[in-house]
């Protein structure tokens, strides 16, 4: 990560340009511990660019994503936004970006991460921001390897866009259209995971009139769930086909993508799909459709044996089921008892209905 200019830091607000060099040492590049091997040259000041070896037996693979940032205190302008549900928590964010490239195949290494910030910014929420993103790259063994951090008036909420790079085995395509038909469709852990957690997070109060306040705590805590890097891991070693993260669209986005990216149909048996309860009140109370709601945190793989990926998955404790076929028609099909419908492209995501996304 690079910056540039000079001046005080701390509980003041930020003037408007690079951060300053000595807030940049101790907030944020200060907060970087991770290290790989594959990274050469990293986070640093003077550094533009980051390094990255790559074995004779791999390719390179990237995902970019961007947010608006959801943070405990991101200063006095952001503090007075409205809580959004299209907003996230940086570590969410880079969990979705190494969910991305585990889908592909991929090994997440690295992240880059560029942050534009508030005027009214103060060096310990910075601080804050970045010992969050050390935490989760932590625990997702990925190394921080460079990025901005930018003070400007342009924007009233922190915004970060993070560009995650991984290594991924030559010559093997792990994407939508490896999918074949007569392929099973297997998911991992349950479906609306991401999308429960934020509805609890933001509209608590109303649940809790309706419900006891474990559940929805437990239904706050979803966030735990929402790394594939495991699942993905597994899958690899057990035959799995070609992979694809759920998450904005919820399940039924996914699935349409996964069929539109192999060309093929599918036939899902509905009530197979993996719901937890506390997605099931969350969603009656705010009128949201779980199925159309975000789901990361669950992973979809199409195989040839559905029940021998099953199994591997549930000897490492992480929820499976085979939902349905990979199907050598156009159509895709939902079975739901005896009714039968058809998975159109989805529209929106249900948690907008809930509260105003920063679109």
């Amino acid at each position: 990560m690079s910056a540039g200019g000079s001046g005080p830091a701390g509980l003041a607000g930020m003037k408007t340009g690079k951060l300053p060099v000595n807030a940049m040492k101790r907030s944020v590049l200060g907060q970087i511990r991770t290290k790989r091997s594959e990274v050469l040259s990293g986070a640093g000041m003077g550094e533009d660019c980051a390094i990255f070896s790559s074995g004779p037996e791999e390719t390179a693979a990237v995902c970019v994503q961007e947010a608006v940032l959801r943070t405990a205190g991101a200063g006095a302008a952001a503090a007075r936004q409205p809580v959004r549900e299209a907003d996230m928590a940086l570590a969410d964010l880079i969990v979705k970006c190494a969910n991305n490239l585990a889908a592909g195949g991929a090994r997440p290494v690295a992240v880059m991460i560029a942050l534009l910030l508030p005027e009214a910014v103060r060096e310990p929420e910075i601080r804050a921001l970045m010992a969050e993103a050390e935490e989760k790259c932590a625990e997702l063994s990925i190394e921080i390897a460079g990025g901005q951090t930018r003070i400007t008036a342009a924007v009233s909420a922190p915004l970060a866009t993070v560009t995650a790079y991984g290594a991924a085995a030559k010559g093997r395509d792990y994407s939508a259209r490896a999918a074949a038909p007569g392929q099973d469709v297997v998911l991992s852990k349950w479906i609306g995971l991401e999308g429960t957690a934020r509805i609890a997070q933001c509209r608590r109060g109303q649940l809790l009139e309706r419900y006891p306040a474990w559940l929805v705590e437990e239904a706050a805590s979803f966030g735990k769930y929402l790394s594939v890097l495991p699942e993905a891991e597994i899958a690899l070693t057990h035959g799995v086909c070609a992979m694809h993260d759920a998450s904005e669209g919820g399940i039924f986005g996914a699935l349409w993508e996964l069929a539109e990216g192999a060309g093929t149909g599918l036939t899902i048996d509905m009530r197979k799909l993996p719901l937890r309860q506390e997605t099931v009140e969350v969603c009656e109370c705010c009128g949201v459709n779980p199925y159309e709601l975000l789901s990361g945190g669950c992973l979809i793989m199409a195989t040839w044996d559905g029940p021998g990926l099953r199994q591997a998955l549930e000897e490492a404790r992480i929820s499976a089921v085979i939902v349905g076929k990979v199907t050598d028609s156009h159509d895709r099909i939902l079975l739901n008892g005896g009714e039968t419908r058809y998975l159109d492209r989805t529209g929106t995501d249900s948690i907008y209905a809930v509260m105003p996304h920063s679109g």
